[in-house]
């Protein structure tokens, strides 16, 4: 509920014509949307922000109020009832400042531009400027990429490269919730090394029917009976992850780790998944052709911006390895994490890679996911990434579906409905 107090110094002076200002939560004084106050030579009219399959509504008050009238009205920014009068307190008061609710809160403005009329804007919420996001979502979509990390309750491995805050399954399933996704990917993340456990209580509690995991482990120390142990969970991937643990490595000490993460995992039909700067997957170019698994690489390959003059992706180091792989049939990659890779804001310089990527494999080799959430980037609203993937597919109702569910689905071997 969010609340204006309109403060009226009435004079002997008549009534003025339209006065008053736009105050739009999230969209500064003129934004396109929000709430309008509207004077008359008889009342004040309030216009309340437009909502989904209902016109805009108004109500009014008589402008000719007692000495010095005070206003008070309420809206409801989330589907208001009916518009109904206002009532009318007498209270008189003294003239309060001019103000209007700008992008970061109350932002003075000229008692010229108001006239006789002084509106204080008290903590008005911000409408929800993603309330489609959640209907454009395919159904059974899945989140092919997100993290539980409690280090309360578990603890971190010894080489942490940071200590992250606590998101439990509990909130990841409230946020996958308001963006319409229902199917999550848990990944195990670096901070926790070869200890899944924190991972995999949570993939007990979330069951296989809406859940898989990617783990870490060591294959020389590792059981097969351990890893059919995990299967029945829900496991259907191990990760090697040399960007986030800036490791060094070379073609024959990846080679040789490739190839014992896809001898362990083989006979259950795993995926072994990597993520490396995009440099090093000309690397890997001749390695997965001879793994003989399903291979994924995660955050779009994560191409290295900084310094890049050229918005040609085939200019990146790695980009035509990439593309090599992903038509070559074993390969997937994630529509993930922008903000890890953007050197600009809005993410544009990503922009060209990801929508080549999608043109040429996108039906069949591309799954989106979150990465929430956000581990070294906490509080990131990744809901507009969300809407510019979708937007990038236009009216192209197959794509959409198989870069959410489909692809997803193929990847991590889950029976459709």
């Amino acid at each position: 509920m969010a609340h204006l107090r309109l403060h009226r110094a009435l004079r002997a002076a008549p009534a003025v014509g339209t006065v008053g200002t736009a105050v739009s939560p999230g969209y500064g004084q003129h934004g396109a949307r929000g709430h309008g106050l509207h004077g008359s030579a008889g009342c004040l009219r309030l216009a309340l922000p437009q909502h989904a399959g209902g016109p805009r509504s108004f109500t009014s008050v008589p402008r000719r109020a007692a000495e010095a009238a005070s206003i008070s009205i309420s809206i409801s920014t989330i589907d208001p009832p009916a518009p109904r009068p206002n009532p009318i307190n007498q209270h008189p008061q003294k003239p309060l400042r001019t103000a209007a609710l700008g992008r970061r809160g109350l932002r003075r403005t000229s008692r010229e531009h108001l006239g006789q009329y002084h509106v204080a804007a008290v903590k008005m919420a911000d409408p929800e400027p993603h309330a489609r996001l959640a209907q454009r979502v395919p159904a059974g979509a899945w989140d092919s990429h997100m993290h539980i990390v409690d280090p309360a309750n578990y603890a971190l491995g010894p080489t942490a490269a940071y200590h992250p805050s606590t998101f439990t399954l509990s909130q990841a399933l409230a946020f996958e919730a308001s963006v319409g996704i229902r199917n999550i990917v848990l990944v195990q993340p670096s901070i926790y090394g070869v200890d899944n456990a924190c991972m995999l209580d949570a993939l007990r509690e979330l069951g296989p029917q809406r859940g898989r995991a990617v783990v870490q482990f060591d294959p020389a120390t590792t059981s097969p009976a351990l890893l059919r142990e995990w299967h029945q969970l829900g496991v259907r991937g191990v990760r090697l992850n040399i960007q986030s643990n800036a490791r060094e490595i070379d073609a024959q000490e990846l080679s040789l780790q490739l190839h014992q993460y896809a001898d362990a995992v083989r006979e259950l039909d795993w995926v072994v998944q990597v993520y490396v700067p995009m440099p090093l997957i000309a690397l890997l170019e001749p390695i997965v052709p001879t793994l003989n698994v399903r291979f994924c690489i995660d955050h779009i390959g994560h191409p290295v911006l900084k310094d890049q003059s050229s918005s040609d992706p085939y200019d990146l180091p790695g980009f035509s390895s990439l593309v090599r792989l992903l038509q070559g049939g074993l390969t997937y990659l994630k529509l993930s994490a922008p903000y890890r890779i953007s050197q600009v804001p809005g993410y544009g310089d990503v922009e060209p890679i990801a929508r080549e990527l999608i043109k040429l494999v996108g039906g069949t080799r591309i799954v989106f996911a979150t990465d929430w959430p956000h581990t070294r980037f906490e509080g990131l609203d990744i809901r507009p990434w969300m809407e510019t993937v979708m937007d990038w597919c236009a009216d192209d109702g197959v794509l959409l579906q198989r870069l959410f569910t489909g692809n997803a689905e193929d990847l991590w071997d889950v029976t459709r409905a």
